[in-house]
């Protein structure tokens, strides 16, 4: 059974009879339902009745609905209202614009807008480069999706998409100061979808593409990167790269092992796997495996499309085929970001000593960390209720920010691990341990760091605007 979360929270207004056990039968109540009382928000009893508001924690939507039975079936106890927490949050939309300069009097207005703006204008035209400090090309990012590959719900279409985009660029703002805006694309095509971004590019400093289906998003992020003088990064392949070899780090670094030592098998050869494997390789890692469906990629499989094939050039160089549990045998780390239940506890006794699993697949992992637990000695996943989660929002907001401030036009490989090396550096010495090989999502020290380090790469690399 799946635990509770805020995900599925519920905010419920209850009308109580002033007598001694109310509030008890309440709780007890909602307790019996299996859900979770996380807050209750302050009251005071006063006459015959008393309001409480009770925040709870819920497994899924069939839940809730338990809960708010339970309640409507109590003696003494009315349900006055009750809301889903999550929607509530989403209500009216997570993000506005606010203005930087003020509009007091006319000499704002003169300067603000017309006639002074003109000047600026001009200036610009001029010299383009100088709408990077005089608009807000400086700071914002075009968070850019068609919608065909969100989360775990698949091809949901672009307005479905928007919650997830301002929720990215909420992160954006939160943990770098970065002013991200939603960008949802109604297009049928890669060549749509890279010719609209071409035309908005005027507008940002940077793009972040964002869950657009595998094999497009290789050729859209190839085909931008080519065409444009502004970092273009998608985050499903780059964002996870960067953490999960942040993690790989800082496990190597608790348990004594060597990059070079590595054999790596990632099962999941999309936007993400592919992303992994040019990472690890490029960090140093010996031998790096991948599989799909059909098993391990290796160079002379007739089936695969550009981004396998380039991973079949540049990894498995034995060409060992197989499946995954076949490749297993004898590897050191196992990378999951495909889907649920794919090993077992057979399978980690197969690997090499004292292994290492990141099961990425969200909700349900590759394999459970319970059943994982005794067989490996580090073990991550992308969820927030197990320690050691893989989460984009360590890498991304100081990416942009680190590349923004360097005045970057594009985001190398060496930045990318420049941040991943920010990232595991932000765990001490003291603090490391195998519950514990990435920062918390919410050390905000962790995004400063890395967009120094990103932005120090940038110009040592020299890939910055003159």
């Amino acid at each position: 059974m799946s635990s509770t979360t805020a995900a599925y929270s519920l905010k419920i207004r209850v009308r109580l009879d002033n007598r001694p056990g109310a509030l008890g039968d309440l709780a007890t109540a909602v307790g019996a339902t299996g859900a979770n009382i996380v807050g209750l928000e302050g009251f005071e009893a006063k006459g015959k009745h008393l309001d409480e508001d009770l925040i709870v924690n819920c497994r899924d939507e069939e839940h809730q609905q338990k809960v708010i039975a339970a309640v409507e079936g109590l003696d003494g106890i009315e349900l006055l209202s009750w809301e889903d927490r999550t929607f509530q949050m989403h209500d009216g939309g997570k993000i506005e614009v606010l203005p930087l300069a003020p509009v007091m009097d006319r000499e704002d207005l003169s300067m603000a807008y017309t006639p002074g703006v003109a000047r600026v204008c001009m200036a610009i035209h001029d010299e383009p480069a100088k709408s990077h400090d005089l608009t807000i090309r400086r700071n914002t990012v075009a968070i850019v999706t068609d919608g065909t590959a969100v989360l775990g719900l698949g091809d949901i279409g672009p307005e479905a998409a928007m919650p997830v985009m301002e929720g990215k660029a909420l992160l954006f703002k939160a943990f770098a100061g970065v002013d991200g805006f939603p960008i949802c694309l109604d297009v049928d095509s890669a060549d749509e979808l890279v010719e609209t971004v071409e035309r908005l590019a005027p507008t940002f400093g940077g793009i972040n593409l964002e869950d657009i289906s595998a094999p497009r998003c290789f050729e859209v992020e190839e085909r931008l990167k080519a065409s444009l003088d502004i970092p273009v990064f998608h985050d499903d392949q780059h964002g996870t790269a960067v953490v999960v070899l942040a993690a790989l780090q800082n496990a190597l670094r608790l348990t004594g092992r060597k990059m070079e030592d590595l054999k790596v098998v990632i099962a999941g050869v999309g936007a993400a796997g592919v992303a992994i494997g040019k990472i690890l390789l490029t960090a140093g890692v010996a031998e790096v495996i991948g599989t799909d469906r059909q098993g391990a990629i290796w160079e002379g499989r007739e089936d695969l499309n550009v981004a396998k094939q380039w991973f079949a050039e540049n990894t498995n160089r034995e060409r060992k085929a197989g499946t995954l549990k076949e490749v297993m045998e004898g590897a050191d780390v196992f990378v999951g970001v495909s889907g649920p239940g794919l090993i077992d506890a057979s399978d980690l006794r197969r690997m090499g000593k004292d292994p290492m699993v990141f099961a990425l697949a969200n909700p349900e992992p590759e394999i459970r960390p319970e059943v994982a637990d005794g067989l490996a000695s580090i073990i991550a996943t992308g969820r927030s209720d197990y320690p050691n989660q893989i989460n984009n929002v360590l890498a991304f907001p100081g990416i942009f920010r680190g590349a923004l401030d360097a005045h970057a036009h594009s985001i190398t490989e060496g930045m990318k691990v420049a941040a991943a090396t920010a990232i595991a550096d932000a765990v001490s010495d003291a603090d490391l341990a195998p519950d514990h090989i990435v920062p918390s999502v919410f050390d905000r020290t962790v995004g400063i760091e890395v967009a120094r380090a990103v932005a120090e790469a940038a110009i040592a690399e020299g890939v910055i605007r003159q």
